[in-house]
């Protein structure tokens, strides 16, 4: 079988599960949060930690518990957006960050969300996603993005062939989606994965191509 024909194959037989709001809120009842690593992405860190402008307006889609948004909060960031679509790992978020002025929760679809920002940082959101979806969701980061906006994180490089998530991939599947509209500034393996990880991530840094 022809590599373009597997990723179909693929695709058909993960287009039967439910990835709706009720699926997510499931997954978190019954504590099946595998993609959780319990701090911060270290590649993510790294890159926070050069950035200068605290002001810039941050999203992260398919938070989690956000643990990269603790480590903006400690690091004086002052606009952060969340979005979960599970109505308890909001809830969660609602607690943990109660009374923070400095972040916003969102408790909806990312594909429905509307805002502009600075940065999007991708932690095991893309990887969640139908990936019939990926060319949807390269168009609306294009959208929720400022011009010479960045998405920045890690992606997969690995395949689960598994019909629910994790859903992977690798750099060659990845560049053609992105590449119509960003710029591709880092796309390499991930050297300060976890250790869990090690040798099955890529770092990403895409920039916002302006629309002519």
């Amino acid at each position: 079988m022809k590599q373009e024909d597997k990723i179909e194959a693929c695709c058909i037989t993960q287009c039967d599960v439910p990835m709706d709001k009720t699926y997510w809120d499931t997954r978190w009842e019954k504590n099946e949060t595998g993609w959780d690593i319990g701090h911060a992405s270290p590649a993510i860190t790294k890159y926070i930690d050069g950035v200068k402008d605290k002001n810039i307006a941050i999203l992260i889609p398919g938070c989690g518990n956000a643990y990269e948004a603790e480590y903006l909060l400690e690091h004086g960031f002052k606009n952060i957006t969340l979005i979960d679509i599970a109505p308890l790992a909001v809830k969660n978020l609602e607690k943990r960050f109660k009374g923070n002025t400095a972040i916003k929760i969102l408790c909806e679809d990312f594909f429905e969300h509307s805002g502009n920002y600075d940065l999007v940082l991708e932690q095991t959101f893309f990887s969640a996603i139908l990936p019939f979806r990926r060319n949807e969701y390269v168009a609306k980061m294009h959208e929720l993005l400022k011009n010479n906006g960045s998405i920045v994180g890690v992606l997969f490089d690995k395949q689960f062939n598994n019909p629910f998530p994790p859903f992977g991939g690798c750099p060659c599947e990845y560049r053609p989606i992105f590449e119509k509209q960003f710029q591709i500034k880092k796309m390499e393996t991930c050297y300060n994965s976890i250790p869990p990880r090690q040798g099955s991530e890529v770092f990403i840094h895409f920039i916002k191509k302006i629309s002519v």
